[in-house]
């Protein structure tokens, strides 16, 4: 008997989960608190795009779309292009020795074509405008407002009753298309204008615009409360941008919408016994990898949901936590460490190791970005990694040579 799986909030890992399950025979419900996308030109949310890692695509692979946003829908993206306050632009590259790169995806994009996949499945229902009020999720029942569209009408209640409930909570998504004929800045890279506690980036889209996102204390935004105070904030911290964004329309986005927090979230289990399963933004800020790993222990426990959900719980922990960490790092890096000459003598010093040393020294990024490597198995790297730098600062490189050959963890490639 086939079980039933219901989701809400994040569409594009929500669509991506409901692919898995439909292709093992599951009838699944699928909802959205909001309308469909695909019928809206513009969508609330995060002006933010995606980057596609190595492991996004592998998810995507099993369900037969990694093709179709990397080769047909995704910019390339190579390294960063740092952005001085004197107008200087200085390039860190992701992966200088064998030159993998990640690739920027629109976001409103990646969710039609998944939405769209879904629907393939005749065993995958979509229900749109349904707000999820409450749960009892050791029943697996589910209670919606399902919304009319008029503002006028009551919501109507709706209740699901599932044998697996998957909560892909935090779809926040939007994207501004502007035509124009060319780049306005070199697209294969991700743009990062770092400031110390803010800072701007901008990821390129398929129709040659850019999504710019600006990163800040909110006490900061609070304080650009007038045109003249946004215009000066701009000129001063992001004097080559200005011109490229144009005064009007920075005017116009900035107070168009408020700004959105970014949150890291750690919690255990992610589980309910056999009925429920948090994965995405709702447990810990992953999601398409959450979908691969799944799909991989039901290959392993086939139907057992009790046995799936526990071991996904236990595994998925340590790695959630560790890359709340590393995006932390990775945050704190792109505002702030970019803008310091220590940071690229170790850049550098990165790249010559693994050059010389691709089975011992594995930089932080690529180990995160370009293999399969555990999420802690990365941080426990990139520990030794710091360790290791302190020891070339006072050392010849005789000893530095044995101490990687003596020390270093074995990467699980």
């Amino acid at each position: 008997m086939l079980s039933s799986t219901a989701e809400d909030g994040e569409i594009e890992v929500g669509s991506l989960s409901a692919c898995y399950f439909a292709k093992r025979g599951y009838q699944v419900d699928l909802f959205e608190y909001r309308d469909d996308i695909r019928l809206s030109e513009h969508v609330k949310g995060r002006t933010i795009n995606l980057t596609m890692s190595s492991r996004a695509r592998a998810a995507l692979r099993k369900v037969g779309l990694e093709e179709v946003f990397v080769n047909q829908h995704g910019i390339p993206l190579e390294g960063r292009m740092i952005h001085g306050t004197n107008c200087t632009r200085k390039i860190s590259p992701y992966d200088p020795r064998s030159k993998q790169c990640i690739y920027s995806v629109c976001r409103k994009y990646l969710n039609e074509v998944l939405l769209t996949a879904t629907e393939k499945y005749k065993n995958v229902t979509l229900h749109f405008n349904h707000r999820l009020v409450s749960a009892d999720l050791e029943r697996g029942k589910l209670n919606f407002q399902r919304s009319t569209g008029h503002g006028t009408s009551q919501p109507e209640v709706v209740s699901k009753t599932s044998d697996l409930v998957v909560g892909a909570d935090g779809a926040f998504s939007t994207v501004h298309s502007v035509v124009c004929p060319q780049f306005a800045m070199e697209q294969n890279y991700l743009h990062i204008w770092p400031r110390g506690t803010f800072m701007m980036i901008a990821l390129p889209n398929q129709d040659r615009s850019w999504t710019v996102t600006l990163f800040m204390p909110l006490k900061q935004f609070r304080d650009l409360d007038t045109e003249s105070a946004l215009l000066c904030f701009f000129g001063v911290h992001f004097p080559d941008a200005v011109p490229l964004i144009g005064e009007g329309k920075l005017v116009a986005d900035f107070f168009a919408g408020r700004p959105s927090s970014l949150v890291s979230i750690k919690c255990h289990p992610y589980h309910v016994g056999n009925k429920a399963v948090i994965i995405g933004d709702a447990a810990h800020a992953m999601g398409f990898e959450d979908c691969l790993i799944l799909d991989q222990l039901m290959d392993i426990h086939g139907d057992d949901l009790s046995v799936v959900l526990r071991e996904f719980s236990q595994i998925r922990n340590k790695d959630a936590e560790a890359i709340c960490d590393l995006a932390m790092y990775n945050y704190i890096e792109m505002r702030d460490l970019v803008n310091r000459r220590s940071y690229f003598i170790r850049k550098k010093l990165d790249e010559l190791l693994f050059q010389l040393f691709p089975k011992l020294w594995m930089p932080l990024y690529p180990s995160v970005t370009f293999t399969n490597m555990s999420y802690r198995s990365c941080q426990a790297n990139k520990h030794w990694q710091d360790q290791v730098r302190r020891v070339v600062v006072c050392t010849d490189m005789g000893n530095t040579l044995y101490m990687l050959r003596s020390s270093a963890p074995k990467l699980p490639l």
